[in-house]
Parts: C-alpha cells; structure tokens; sequence
C-alpha cells in the first residue's frame, strides 16, 4: 500500500502544479485583456436605460443616500457617463464626504457642465457630451484642498478599471470636433426632428419642451396646456458640415409657419411655431429669414424668442418616426428660398 502511494503522491503533486500554473496564466491573460469603450455622440447610440436610470439620468431625480453601488468604492480607474459612456471623473479625484452619495473634488477637463437651478440655491451638473444629470456640485464646503464637492448618483455613472481603453471623439479623429447648438419649435416634436436628424452636419438631434413656467414638465401636463411649454428639438451640430443659417431654412421649410398655436391637425400652444436662439447672431438669422418670408408675401406667424432652460422629453419620445419606420403626418417639406 505504501509503494502505491508512493508512486500516486507525485502524479498528484505533479497535476496540482499544472492546474495551479493553468490558472494563473489564465488569470494573467484576462488582468492582461483591454476593453474597450467607445463614446457615443450621436443619441441614437445612448444606452438603453432601465426605469430608475431614467427618473435620474433623464428627469433628474436623486437616488437615496448610502445606496448607490459607488458610495463605497476605491478602485483606480475612471467613473464614466452611464447614458453615453463619456469620461467625467477619475478616481484619484474621489473622496470620502459622509454624504452618502460619491464625492469627487475634480472632474476631467470639459467632462462637465454646471448649470445653477432655477430657485438659485444649488448648481446641477450634466455630462457635458449628452447631458445627463449627475447630482450637483458644492463650493466652499472645506472638506478637500480644491474646495469642491460634485455630488454624484452612483446610477448616473459606470465604472472603467484602469488599463480598460475609452475611446473619445478625439481619440477617433485626432482633432477636436466643436459643435453648436440650435432650438426649433414647429408642431410636434416627432416631426420636427424628423427632419433635423437626417441633415447633412447634425451630429445629434433631442426632442424636448421650452419656454414654459414649470420645472421638469412632463409630456401630459404639456399637452393639457397648462404649462406654457412647446414641443421641440434641440439640435447639436458640426459648423464645419452645415450652419445655423441652413438649419434655420430647413425650419421654415417643413412646417407651416403662418400657422398660429397649431400644426396640421394637432391644436394647442405646445405646435407653436417658435425660434428659440442662443445669442444674437442666431436671432438675427432667423429675423431677417422671417422678413424675407414676409416680404415674398407669407404671413409668417413664428416667434423667435431667446432660449430658456430645455426640458429633455421622455426616451418614447425620441426618434420616434425612425423608429417606426414612418413618415410625419404634419411636417412636409416646402422650397420657400430661392438658394
């Protein structure tokens, strides 16, 4: 008995070994292994959102304290945009604030936008490449050398470890790619950015609700006519590919702009027709554009009104034609300029 053992005793040792040497090549390969993780500009791409992820990210809402999955996490790596994968925060930058909800006292370069709330007590902040909420930032608080906190919900993010490749924009093309931002109004939103998705230059098109008197306004409170808001597309695109001036006709050539608080069928002040600019030079476009219309004999009844806060609409919402694979039933296309 004891020479069998003798002789099992090393085979066994000997297979131990290999197992043991075949996991940790194994292991050793997948630490080795990169992913990578692309971000994506154009809203079509955005990742599909749960429920809860889109009270937050979308109608920014606040998870409950102490339970995001990130409150307590100490990984090296970067925090990136849960809705379209942009970097926003690194973690060397993240502290511990007794808050409940991750802290950093940094966030990369341009990741970020801050915009104060309405009531003027807090900054939100938004990812800069789609705008999705995040939380908001405090200043002045004292709890790290930089003197800022952004308050972050752990839903708003995803976490990349460090050796795992994020792929931006700039990395695709090796130039920064600068964009610019138009707001048109005219009937239903569906429409509206059916039109503005397909043009040459537009990197990405949201439909929304502006300039009403209500936070946050929800599809059916807009449709009640109780809000002051009208259906909308914001239109974020590439001045090296088009300008304002070309997306501007393209407006007025796909509805019917002598139309008052209507569209087609659709009735109520949220079809307004309605220009919303973001600084002088588009306002002037769109007013000599107008009088142009007006002096080649059309009652053109469009506003144009400098913009206000855009309320990003539910996800139903979005690219709703394309994808139905229809056509509008109230938005067609009408040459009213001569170039």
């Amino acid at each position: 008995m004891m020479k069998i053992l003798a002789k099992f005793i090393p085979l066994v040792a000997l297979i131990m070994s290999y197992g043991f040497t075949a996991c940790s090549q194994q292991n050793k390969n997948e630490t080795n292994k990169t992913t990578t993780l692309k971000v994506m500009t154009d809203s079509n791409d955005w990742n599909e959102l749960t429920p809860e992820e889109e009270r937050v990210i979308v109608h920014k809402g606040t998870e409950m304290s102490w339970t995001g999955k990130y409150v307590d996490h100490h990984e090296d790596g970067i925090y990136s945009c849960k809705r379209c994968n942009a970097p926003l925060f690194e973690s060397d930058d993240k502290f511990e604030s007794g808050s409940g909800w991750p802290s950093f006292d940094d966030a990369i370069e341009g990741a970020i936008k801050e915009i104060p709330d309405a009531d003027g007590h807090r900054t939100e902040i938004v990812c800069a490449n789609c705008g999705a909420h995040l939380g908001h930032v405090f200043k002045g608080e004292h709890m790290t050398s930089k003197n800022t906190r952004h308050c972050v919900n752990s839903i708003s993010l995803n976490f990349v470890p460090e050796g795992q490749e994020v792929v931006t924009p700039d990395n695709n093309s090796n130039q920064e790619v600068k964009t610019d931002t138009a707001i048109f109004a005219s009937g239903c939103f569906w429409g509206t950015e059916y039109f503005f998705e397909k043009e040459e230059g537009v990197i990405s098109t949201q439909v929304g609700y502006i300039g009403g008197h209500k936070d946050n306004p929800t599809y059916e409170e807009v449709c009640a006519n109780t809000t002051g808001h009208a259906e909308a597309v914001m239109v974020v695109f590439d001045p090296s590919k088009t300008d304002y001036e070309t997306l501007a006709k393209l407006f007025f050539e796909t509805h019917d702009p002598t139309q008052v608080n209507r569209q087609g069928p659709d009735i109520g002040e949220q079809y307004r027709s309605e220009i919303f600019y973001m600084n002088e030079e588009q306002k002037e476009i769109a007013e000599r554009l107008k009088k142009e219309l007006i002096d080649g004999g059309l009652d053109v009844a469009t506003k144009i009104t400098k913009a206000t806060k855009f309320w990003e609409a539910e996800d139903y919402h979005e690219h709703y034609y394309s994808k139905k694979n229809g056509t509008p039933y109230c938005h067609a296309y009408t040459k009213r300029f001569d170039d």
